[in-house]
């Protein structure tokens, strides 16, 4: 069983802005799959199950992300070497997506709080690139929505990222990066 957390931000406001990537290929398989997410407060996160695994969208903000991660490796019994955590990364422009088994916070608040509730940066991550970031502090790009000239662009991406996901939960993080990266 592998846990697959999708970052971003709960609330109508958030729903399309840059910051909530993650949720976006998980909602993006939850359509492509007939699957529901439902609320589970005690987990701090909507959750669904896909193919024996546990796909979560964390309900404590961005920057609480690792509360919700750990509550469900913690009730599932799921180990760091079975979870992804799926998310914006500004470095990447948008159209690329990279896998990486491990590595530090790279500034991204989400990330960070995963690192202290799970006690380690060795897990594994899908970056869904979202930039070039303009001249603007990344907090504000990152809380933008994505401009009508982007959406196409994105649907694309969200494809490529759900076939992504699919197949390292087959081939594994190797295999992943080697195809995808």
């Amino acid at each position: 069983m592998k846990l697959i957390a999708g970052l971003g931000n709960i609330g109508d406001k958030y729903c399309f802005t840059r910051h909530n990537a993650g949720f976006m290929v998980l909602d993006k398989c939850a359509v492509d799959n007939n699957l529901t997410f439902k609320e589970e407060k005690k987990l701090k996160c909507f959750i669904t199950k896909y193919n024996n695994n546990i796909l979560i969208k964390p309900t404590t903000f961005m920057n609480l992300s690792g509360e919700s991660v750990r509550a469900v490796m913690d009730y599932y019994k799921i180990d760091t070497k079975d979870i992804l955590i799926v998310y914006d990364d500004i470095a990447l422009d948008l159209g690329r997506i990279r896998f990486r088994a491990n590595g530090s916070d790279g500034g991204h608040n989400g990330i960070k709080s995963i690192i202290k509730h799970v006690g380690t940066s060795t897990f594994d991550r899908l970056k869904i690139g979202i930039g070039p970031q303009p001249n603007i502090p990344s907090e504000n790009y990152v809380l933008q929505n994505f401009p009508k000239i982007q959406l196409d662009e994105l649907k694309s991406v969200l494809v490529t990222a759900n076939e992504a996901v699919d197949f390292y939960l087959k081939e594994g993080i190797q295999k992943a990066q080697n195809k995808f990266n």
